[in-house]
């Protein structure tokens, strides 16, 4: 007898193959058949007439490790809720493993309270082992993060490293490789990112290579500087030969908009010289990042502590100051969107908490900075939705919520998250599918399942066939929305009726049901 009985419903199965209409058994966690018209007894039959049934979504950018909410939200019922059931952590230059000692977690204090950290491990096998002792709502795959690699090895230091250096990072990546990572993750527009030369990341990148693993990279700068870090990026794979994603692509701001055919020009030439470069986007014009970013290079070096050592400095002030007045920042369309300290400046622009405190914004960034030492996210209208478009349009481009998993009752932290921890899948396929057609629903689901799994190495996830993991969304292509606003994000989508992770029943019929089903998946 099967477990679960799916039928009458329309199979998209992630390979882009034409959809048709069968009925899907699952057994002991595993697809069992896929066919019309099958026959059989199960103890739980699903009627997913007028609905498409589709492989679990695969998070390829996911932040739910280094915001910590795979221990405090172990259900990521967010993610859930909006049919993603694998997600990839340890991207954009920061993991949580390996670490050469425990305080070296302070890697991940941009987006968390390190002081509340317990950290009882260093490799990366540790790592997972303490993970499975934790239920978790969904998979979990990891990259290790180079700034992690950097800090263990050089601290805070902001210097190429020497030839021993070099090979001790190597070596900690080797070793995590062997534990189960998928690869590594280079976040250049960082602080412990930005000192790294074509000769660190290359090599680094031919570890991977070695290994059969890629490299996922945020990009030194997607503003003005987009050409010559894309430029860079792509030497990086010429020299290693290593498959490249480069994480939520995007041009940032006007200066950088008017670069962007030229961006997809480089990359289009690069795939057709055969370099294995894929990208991800995610769908909202709005970016969600650290406010410390928008401060120059230079002042961005070093680590928290030199960081705001700089800060309180007053001839290095007086220095910032006149950098962010030539910078013509918008300062009322940015706004608070966390704050380490103070909750009162959330959900306010800069303008706003400027013209309330009666000084130039320019001073109110760098107060907020100090009063919460470092700790500030913040949204940002700067992305051009005809670029989006374009970018998720594109054949190797793959959909991300580059957000991390929440649930209803993280609205108590005081705190706004991006909408896309709650949103993102449905956004792309109610708004970008089933309204503006930009592309068909084949590939649409191959975007959000197929694809990510071929490109982090799970063989039996992201597709629909026989003996591949029960990872599955059932959805109504009619009524599938997103709900989460920035004014109001932890709103759960709409149209989104059922999710199985490893044949058991996450979502029933729109409600979470409380199981945590989810696995570790090594790379073996």
């Amino acid at each position: 007898m099967n477990d679960i009985l799916i039928k009458n419903g329309m199979v998209i199965d992630g390979k882009k193959t034409p959809m048709f209409k069968a009925d899907i058994s699952i057994k002991n966690g595993k697809i069992a058949s896929i066919k019309a018209g099958l026959r059989g007894q199960a103890a739980t039959v699903i009627d997913a007439a007028g609905l498409y049934v589709a492989p679990g979504f695969i998070d390829i950018t996911n932040h739910s490790d280094t915001h910590w909410t795979i221990f405090s939200v172990p259900s990521q019922e967010s993610l859930l809720r909006q049919g993603i059931t694998t997600i990839l952590g340890g991207v954009c230059g920061s993991s949580l493993a390996p670490l050469v000692a425990s305080e070296h977690i302070a890697s991940i204090q941009k987006w968390t309270d390190t002081k509340s950290v317990n950290v009882n491990w260093l490799t990366l096998g540790e790592f997972f082992k303490e993970l499975r002792r934790h239920s978790l709502g969904v998979n979990f795959a990891a990259l290790v993060g180079h700034g992690t690699l950097r800090r263990d090895i050089l601290g805070d230091s902001v210097r190429p490293p020497d030839r021993d250096e070099l090979g001790r990072m190597k070596f900690l990546l080797a070793g995590a490789l062997r534990d189960g990572a998928r690869g590594i993750s280079f976040g250049l527009a960082f602080s412990h990112g930005r000192p790294a030369g074509d000769e660190e990341l290359t090599q680094l990148s031919q570890v991977a290579a070695d290994a059969h693993a890629f490299v996922s990279l945020h990009l030194r700068d997607e503003g003005k500087g987009l050409l010559p870090s894309l430029t860079e990026a792509i030497r990086i794979v010429r020299s290693s030969g290593v498959s490249l994603e480069i994480a939520h692509l995007k041009a940032l701001g006007r200066e950088a908009w008017g670069d962007f055919p030229k961006a997809l020009q480089l990359i289009r030439r690069a795939r057709e010289e055969g370099l294995a470069i894929d990208i991800d986007v995610f769908p909202y014009t709005k970016t969600g990042s650290l406010l410390y970013a928008l401060l120059p290079p230079w002042a961005r070096d070093g680590g928290k502590k030199r960081i705001l050592e700089r800060l309180g400095d007053l001839q290095q002030r007086r220095l910032l100051l006149d950098h962010l007045q030539r910078a013509t920042l918008h300062y009322d369309h940015i706004i608070i969107a966390s704050a380490a300290r103070e909750k009162s400046i959330v959900g306010k622009s800069l303008a706003a908490i400027a013209s309330r405190m009666g000084i130039d914004p320019t001073e109110v960034l760098i107060e907020i900075l100090i009063n919460n030492e470092l700790g500030v996210t913040i949204f940002g209208e700067t992305i051009q939705e005809s670029d989006m478009i374009t970018l998720m349009k594109e054949p190797y481009a793959m959909i991300s919520s580059d957000g991390y998993g929440l649930d209803g009752e993280s609205a108590l932290s005081g705190d706004i998250a991006h909408p896309r921890s709650f949103g993102a899948t449905a956004r792309f396929l109610g708004t970008y599918v089933r309204e503006q057609e930009i592309v068909s629903w084949e590939e649409a689901i191959s975007k959000l399942s197929g694809a990510p799994a071929e490109k982090i190495g799970l063989t039996d996830r992201g597709i629909l066939e026989a003996r591949a993991a029960a990872d599955l969304v059932v959805f109504d292509p009619a009524t599938i929305r997103d709900n989460a606003t920035f004014e109001n994000p932890f709103q759960y989508p709409s149209g989104i009726a059922w999710v199985l992770v490893n044949g058991e029943i996450a979502v029933e019929k729109g409600t979470y049901t409380g199981k945590q089903p989810g696995r570790i998946l090594e790379k073996e």
